[in-house]
């Protein structure tokens, strides 16, 4: 498990949210694997014996849920997301300074709130019918392993927010370079 390089903001954060970060891409290797055994177990039973199994399609969107919470815990963090800075070329970094601010706070405001919502409605699971279609896996956990996620990257956007201020006259180390 790789932690963020140095000098990012204060170690101990750095080092924690590496750690959590590579906890949820471990979880989430393991469901990609997952994903892959279940993607040639099912194809081997759908063209090779001729018998569909039933719920595949179930257990795939789950993993592929997991999958995902992990890679977007694990990406935020080593800056794995596509970005574009042609703002910074066109007017300069005073300009900059905001606008990563307000990126920031609005960002950190969308995925708290997709994470309040996925707490919050996922604590419903069956009585409101969040099941699977076919063999009825209730979606709990998952919208909560996915909550997790957004939390994560709700807390991320907040240290970077604060690390960002704190470096106001400087380099801000938590922005991509041009």
């Amino acid at each position: 498990m790789s932690l963020p390089e140095t000098g990012r903001g204060i170690p101990a954060v750095d080092r924690g949210l590496g750690i959590i970060a590579g906890l949820m891409a471990v979880v989430g290797g393991a469901a990609a694997i997952g994903l892959v055994a279940i993607t040639i177990v099912s194809v081997f039973w759908r063209y090779v014996l001729r018998d569909p199994i039933f719920g595949i399609e179930d257990l795939s969107t789950m993993a592929l849920t997991v999958f995902v919470a992990g890679a977007i815990a694990y990406g935020a963090l080593h800056r794995a997301h596509v970005t574009v800075n042609i703002l910074a070329g066109l007017v300069g970094r005073k300009v900059t300074r905001l606008t990563d601010v307000a990126v920031r706070v609005l960002g950190a405001g969308i995925s708290g709130f997709a994470a309040y919502g996925l707490f919050t409605k996922g604590a419903c699971g069956l009585p409101c019918g969040a099941i699977t279609a076919n063999m009825g896996i209730v979606h709990t956990p998952f919208y909560y392993v996915l909550g997790t996620a957004f939390t994560f990257y709700t807390v991320l956007l907040v240290y970077q927010l604060i690390v960002g201020l704190m470096t106001w006259g400087g380099t801000d180390p938590n922005e991509a370079e041009l």
